[in-house]
């Protein structure tokens, strides 16, 4: 069969602020990431995706877009952008944007104009209710930050929905002007050369429409640090009546070659969110939080994700990521400082056997961890608000090391946005560079195995059993069979499974694996 190039595809996560600073000001940039896409390229991913780049006020960092068809001077502008999208290609990446299309920043022209009067164009463009009798909001929504999902606007004498900052108005995505306007933004960045979306948050874009309240959330073991987390989201996201708008996106895409689309599904139950968002004539995959928040990772952490997904007919596309811009690293959450760097090997080596599309986040080649910004340089909202019961989403965005040597390690001339971990020098892309058994060597070995090998690109996945602490699965495609076993414990295990050639390896000796030793072999 012939495939569509991103499925099975590896993805590598660019959050301009903190990839590469060409300008000096301490913030990162699109010169600064197209030039250093050559060190994307040779990690052996197929493709790009980009965090927002667009015109915003930066109270979420770009997640507040206040322009959807412009570049945010600090990144830089169009032209910039044109000749990133020209430099990706000519290295054979394709490039990914996110497209932030259930609110937008409360300075959005759209929004200026909604909040101005009931009776304008944009009137019904964002979710407006009136208040309850006592003056109290029309429902008791949960913002993801923290507190009411509701503000008070005194020009409109109504409430606006926010399921993130008070600054990201919730656009009433039922609306179809609403529908045309974002379906136009995307098609302005088609026709700019993307090769498709990554759709942040896009379960988030439609509540119920009688705005009912949700049900408390059931008792729990796990801490809840946001008023969000009392509750089940049954009404506030996750509704059947945004399918259809998802098939319009979809024929969108399809107009042009070769395009694609990501999900972001977040939410404790979306594994049946996600099927139904890839279901035929839907987006080609979703992308979960299975492992992000995850305080271990373990073997029955991973039979739960894969087994949701068996490739059954009419089956969408998973995806995978252990990191991004919103999750701890997972070197921090999951291993022990003297094990880490054992660990990101194996860590590695089972991203890449996973059947799906696989997400790297920048720095993950590196074995970057979780930096403890001390509180009076946090810039993230929801960890400033949450503090210090959060771990801080600026933990995870602090800058790429390209250099060990100098303050800005590479990155900048000037003062960083975020500080360095302590131990980021030691990591620096030009250290491992030349140490031929770095990670960052590794990851480009496992990789290229990936790349190399179709039984993991798009071949069927069956669980074997195992000891203790130890996954281990079989990926199979027309005929070939290969092996895929890793030891998610930092004790040594015997492992007594046959195979035969050995694809790649790290601490594994016959039968006997090193802590966090993994393999991939052909099938014995």
């Amino acid at each position: 069969m012939t495939y569509p190039w991103w499925q099975g595809a590896a993805v590598y996560q660019i959050y301009p602020r903190s990839f590469a600073d060409a300008s000096g000001d301490g913030v990162g940039d699109l010169r600064g990431i197209t030039a250093h896409l050559d060190h994307v390229a040779s990690l052996g991913v197929d493709a790009i995706w980009i965090s927002p780049f667009y015109t915003s006020p930066m109270a979420d960092f770009g997640y507040d877009v206040a322009n959807y068809c412009d570049v945010d001077p600090v990144f830089g502008t169009l032209a910039d952008f044109d000749a990133l999208v020209a430099r990706a290609h000519e290295l054979g990446l394709r490039v990914i944007i996110d497209q932030v299309w259930s609110h937008t920043s409360d300075r959005h022209a759209w929004f200026v104009q909604s909040r101005s009067h009931r009776d304008g164009d944009k009137a019904d463009w964002y979710v407006w209710a009136d208040a309850k009798p006592d003056g109290s909001p029309p429902n008791n929504w949960q913002s993801v930050f923290g507190g009411p999902a509701w503000t008070w606007d005194a020009r409109r004498q109504q409430y606006y929905l926010h399921t993130f900052l008070k600054e990201q108005p919730q656009l009433n995505v039922r609306n179809a002007g609403v529908q045309e306007a974002l379906l136009a933004v995307g098609r302005f960045w088609l026709e700019r050369g993307v090769d498709g979306f990554r759709l942040d948050a896009i379960n988030h874009a439609m509540g119920a429409a009688d705005l009912r309240d949700n049900p408390p959330a059931a008792p729990s073991n796990r801490p809840r640090t946001r008023s969000f987390d009392f509750q089940q989201k049954v009404h506030s996201q996750d509704q059947p009546d945004m399918l259809p708008f998802v098939e319009r996106i979809r024929a969108l895409t399809d107009e042009y070659d070769a395009r694609f689309s990501v999900a972001e599904i977040g939410g404790e139950e979306s594994d049946w969110v996600r099927k139904d968002y890839t279901r035929p004539g839907r987006l080609e995959t979703a992308y979960g939080f299975d492992f992000l928040y995850a305080d271990h990772l373990t073997p029955a952490l991973v039979r739960a994700a894969l087994s949701g997904w068996p490739g059954a007919p009419g089956e969408g596309w998973p995806s995978w990521a252990f990191e991004n811009h919103d999750a701890p690293r997972a070197v921090s959450r999951w291993a022990l400082p003297e094990h880490r760097d054992a660990f990101a090997r194996a860590k590695m080596l089972l991203l890449a056997g996973l059947r799906g599309n696989i997400f790297l986040y920048q720095g993950e080649e590196l074995g970057l961890t979780q930096v403890a910004v001390p509180f009076e340089k946090l810039r993230d909202p929801e960890a400033i608000a949450n503090w210090p019961l959060t771990l801080s989403r600026d933990g995870a965005r602090t800058p790429m090391p390209w250099t060990a040597d100098g303050p800005g390690h590479g990155f900048t001339a000037g003062e960083p946005w975020l500080p360095f971990g302590a131990d980021h020098a030691d990591m620096a892309v030009d250290v491992q560079e030349a140490d031929a058994g770095s990670l960052l060597h590794w990851t480009r070995r496992v990789l290229a195995m990936r790349r190399m090998e179709p039984a993991l690109r798009w071949g069927t996945l069956r669980f074997l059993d195992a000891p203790a602490d130890v996954v281990a699965f079989v990926r199979e495609y027309e005929g070939e069979r290969l092996l895929c076993v890793v030891n998610l414990s930092a004790e040594a295990r015997e492992v007594p499974i046959v195979w035969g050639e050995m694809v790649l390896a790290y601490g594994v000796e016959g039968s006997a694996f090193a802590g966090y030793g993994a393999l991939i072999a052909r099938a014995g």
